[in-house]
């Protein structure tokens, strides 16, 4: 007999949910406070209201505060909403001072309005992390998986499962035709029966989830398995043999009616460009209010010291390997900006005595802000070569060329990491092209805050900054 399923909810109508229970929240928590401070919701405090939730649906965004957790951290789900409702409130005060209408709000009111909307977005999730827990202990909403093929990919996919009992699975075992000393290591140890079995388990509803993890080149048998899975309600996912995960983003496109699957691709699309544009907006300009009596005093003292224009524009390759000028402060005798550019070196006789202290501080590339500004660079990412250095190491590194699916930065992961300065070795320019890679792929607002933050205590020197 057929076992009855169970109809799971999607994580996209959960993540509507979860959207609606916050804004919700944050609603009701002032509402709440005016309330209990007896004071009326007037058109001012309907606007920060605004304010506060379309800031805190942007900030939610721009954290994916709203992915699906299942595998992910608690404690991490509530450090990003946290976070998201801390930046939303200090936007408003921003917000309220610039308009000048702060003197209209209450800040009793204001103060418990935070308060309790920081205590209910964490109670609602604790209760639901609580709920769900309990749920699986009991054995209610646990899936059943299996995995077609012992394979290297197969394997991990079990070790992932094991390691995250979170996920809420619970793995019956591989399913394979193959002799024993054909498997992979030692996954015959795990082999509950052959491909046959398993769909016949995903025909009787035995099985919630099936792993396809055979190698590409089965596409045969790929597709006779998907055929015969094709009348039942299994989940199926296919799990490739080669490692997209280690290049920059894998998701699945589509042109027309036909599938495609994206591998060399920009995380910023959509919305995600429209967040890395307006953080480097909002943090570069403020920046460049901060820094512009230190880029004053500079360029006076360039003047000062030496001959020669304050600022230098080197050709550089940007977003697609298109050429842009990036600025920089002088820091040598001469400007090459030629088909040849010699690496600065350890006591290079074409640095200037100034020019030597502004390297090693990373002072000479604060001008770069004005790039920021302009759009051809960002804040974050990965530093941009000289236009020769490129032409040499794209035939030299594997990949090198993916680090420009993104705007080149002022400050990047390679460089915090240690990788910054001379790329006299070729094992070094691989080092930095590995880290510049890591970030891309693995991008969000939060990991450009890291690298920024970052910056300020180990980003502008270093023992290979000459």
């Amino acid at each position: 007999m057929n076992r009855a399923k169970v109809f799971k909810s999607s994580s996209k109508s959960n993540s509507v949910l979860y959207r609606l229970f916050d804004i919700s929240i944050i609603t009701f928590s002032l509402t709440a406070a005016a309330a209990f401070y007896g004071v009326e919701l007037n058109r001012v405090y309907l606007t920060v209201l605004l304010v506060v939730l379309l800031a805190f649906s942007y900030l939610g965004e721009a954290f994916d505060l709203y992915r699906s957790w299942r595998a992910g951290k608690f404690r991490h789900m509530v450090l990003f909403a946290w976070g998201s409702l801390i930046c939303s409130f200090l936007a408003l005060l921003v917000f309220a001072f610039a308009f000048k209408f702060s003197e209209q709000l209450s800040r009793v009111v204001l103060t418990l309005w935070f308060a309790n909307a920081f205590a209910g977005i964490f109670a609602w999730r604790l209760m639901s992390r609580l709920y769900k827990v309990n749920r699986r202990k009991l054995g209610l909403s646990m899936q059943r998986v299996a995995v077609i093929g012992a394979t290297e990919s197969g394997a991990n996919v079990f070790k992932e499962i094991i390691a995250h009992d979170e996920l809420g699975y619970e793995c019956i075992g591989f399913f394979e035709d193959r002799q024993p000393e054909r498997l992979f290591e030692d996954m015959h140890l795990h082999v509950a029966g052959s491909i046959n079995e398993a769909v016949n388990k995903a025909r009787r509803g035995e099985i919630d989830v099936l792993f396809i993890a055979l190698p590409f080149k089965a596409e045969k048998r790929i597709a006779d398995i998907l055929s015969r899975l094709g009348d039942t309600t299994v989940d199926v996912h296919f799990v490739p043999d080669f490692l997209l995960s280690s290049l920059i983003h894998a998701r699945i496109d589509h042109v027309g009616d036909i599938d495609t699957l994206s591998v060399f691709e920009s995380p910023f699309n959509g919305a995600r460009e429209l967040i890395k544009r307006t953080e480097d907006i909002i943090i570069g300009g403020l920046i460049l209010l901060l820094i512009s009596p230190i880029l004053v005093a500079i360029s006076i003292a360039i003047k000062a010291t030496s001959k020669g224009p304050v600022f230098f524009k080197q050709a550089r390759y940007g977003l697609h390997g298109e050429k842009i000028k990036v600025w920089k402060f002088r820091s040598m005798t001469v400007m090459e900006n030629s088909d040849v550019v010699t690496q600065a070196t350890k006591n290079d006789s074409r640095i200037t005595p100034l020019g030597g202290f502004l390297r090693r501080t990373s002072l000479d590339e604060l001008p770069q802000f004005i790039n920021v500004i302009l759009g051809d660079m960002s804040i974050v990412g990965p530093r941009p070569h000289a236009v020769s250095h490129n032409e040499e190491y794209r035939q030299k590194v594997e990949f090198y060329m993916l680090r420009h699916k993104v705007k080149p930065g002022i400050t990047g992961w390679a460089q915090i990491s240690g990788w910054r300065g001379e790329t006299d070795t070729l094992e070094k320019m691989e080092k930095r092209i590995e880290f510049d890679l890591q970030y891309i792929k693995h991008w969000s607002l939060w990991f450009d805050l890291k690298i920024i933050f970052l910056t300020i205590f180990k980003g502008f020197t270093g023992k290979n900054a000459y």
